[in-house]
């Protein structure tokens, strides 16, 4: 299913298929490389992932067969480019839940996520420590892991307001030079009660810092970026 947001909502139901093609880590790696960085050739995406032509090109086709990729507009006749068809890959985790293996395909794409945040913040590190990133983006860059008691409603709410709040931001930004690509990511994740609590036991799932260092979280829930 398709939105007019450039957002695609998978249905296990229907795009079982899709969704195990995702879980290949090359794939959602090239995927990724696609959105962020604009059309390419597989020659160009293995010199950025260190895989073959022969491998990219492999995991690109497989991608095109389940309409994540098409071929993007060429710039001569000897070479073929790539480009995403969507921003933003989206599940329902109920219906993924409901699914059969749905839960484990869900878990290895959050998973995914998790590498590519690490990932991100090597290379933010990276950025301004070398200068290739101005330093006026030092202090509204940040984590967030606070841990705040909502109701499943009110945690919904937030995913909606985040959403509305990001899209409003990037259409007001859409013209400025001074705008930076930006990896954003926000995890609503509930934690049920310790059992050791209350046992002379210390919480350890308590034990975050509730550090912010500016930033706010931004919403990426069910999406595969």
């Amino acid at each position: 299913m398709d939105s007019e947001d450039g957002r695609r909502v998978l249905d296990p139901a229907q795009d079982g298929a899709a969704l195990k093609a995702l879980t290949h880590p090359l794939r959602l790696t090239l995927l990724g490389l696609l959105r962020q960085h604009g059309p390419a050739t597989a020659s160009e995406l293995a010199a950025r992932t260190g895989e073959s032509s022969a491998s990219t090109s492999y995991h690109l086709r497989v991608l095109a067969k389940y309409a994540f990729v098409t071929e993007a507009e060429h710039r001569d006749s000897r070479e073929r480019r790539w480009k995403s068809v969507h921003d933003i890959t989206s599940v329902s985790n109920e219906a993924m839940h409901r699914s059969p293996g749905g839960s484990m395909i869900l878990s290895v794409l959050r998973r995914r996520q998790v590498e590519h945040l690490q990932q991100s913040l090597d290379r933010h590190e990276a950025d301004l420590e070398s200068g290739r990133l101005d330093q006026e983006w030092q202090e509204p860059s940040g984590v967030s892991d606070s841990m705040p008691r909502l109701t499943p409603e009110s945690l919904a709410e937030l995913w909606e307001v985040l959403r509305a709040k990001t899209d409003e931001l990037i259409a007001r930004d859409a013209g400025d030079p001074r705008a930076e690509q930006v990896v954003l990511f926000t995890a609503g994740l509930p934690l049920a009660p310790d059992p050791m609590v209350g046992q002379g036991c210390a919480d350890a799932s308590a034990g975050p810092d509730a550090t912010d260092a500016g930033a706010p979280d931004a919403p990426a829930a069910g999406d595969v970026s």
